[in-house]
């Protein structure tokens, strides 16, 4: 077993190595700058083994994003459940998206993202879908909860688009757009509890 191990865990220690590298490369010099030859040379392996873990650029770019994204989150997100009150559900849920605001890196590369997308809207909206399909975790909730009798949700989809916007206006926006600091864990709870009281207040059965 373990002549076998051996390689795999090299394999892993090189794809790690090219990620780190290919993270410093991109926030040094940006999207369009940073070519897989310098990730190569700075994770020192092969331009061969680059691009036999990533096929292109904008795969690799676009994993780092989802390693971020992942490393903002605990655990898996909580499903709905329809013994609970919902205001204690629903706040979990979007503390889990307030705290994005606390991770650097995330932010970080979220500007050479935004840079990177405004030279190619359809890299853009490559990314976009990408980290949309990790976000789903939002949306699966309201697709349950629209069946519970004390919800009143038509578009299951809309509202949670409503939600992260709502969130994303404090606990994102403000950093990567304008260098705000990330919120305390004051402002975190005050503006997911807002939020959750907003929704339910337009959408839970009175």
């Amino acid at each position: 077993m373990e002549p076998n191990s051996t390689p795999q865990r090299l394999t892993d220690r090189k794809r790690v190595a090219i990620i780190d590298s290919a993270i410093e490369e991109f926030l040094l010099a940006g999207f369009d700058a940073t070519s897989m030859n310098r990730i190569a040379e700075r994770a020192h392996v092969s331009k061969r083994t680059v691009y036999n873990h990533f096929p292109s650029k904008e795969a690799l770019f676009e994993e780092i994003l989802l390693h971020l994204w992942r490393s903002s989150h605990s655990g898996a997100a909580p499903a709905f459940r329809a013994d609970l009150p919902l205001h204690a559900q629903l706040l979990e849920l979007l503390m889990r998206k307030v705290r994005l605001s606390d991770n650097e890196a995330l932010l970080s590369f979220a500007r050479v993202a935004i840079a990177a997308g405004m030279h190619s809207p359809e890299r853009a909206r490559g990314m976009v879908a990408r980290l949309g399909e990790r976000e789903e975790d939002l949306a699966v909730w309201m697709r349950a909860a629209a069946d519970d009798p004390r919800l009143r949700i038509a578009d299951p989809l809309f509202a949670s688009q409503q939600l992260v916007g709502l969130i994303k206006a404090f606990a994102f926006w403000p950093q990567v757009a304008m260098g705000q600091p990330p919120l305390s864990p004051a402002e975190q709870r005050k503006v997911a509890e807002s939020t959750a009281d907003m929704f339910l207040a337009q959408y839970a059965v009175r």
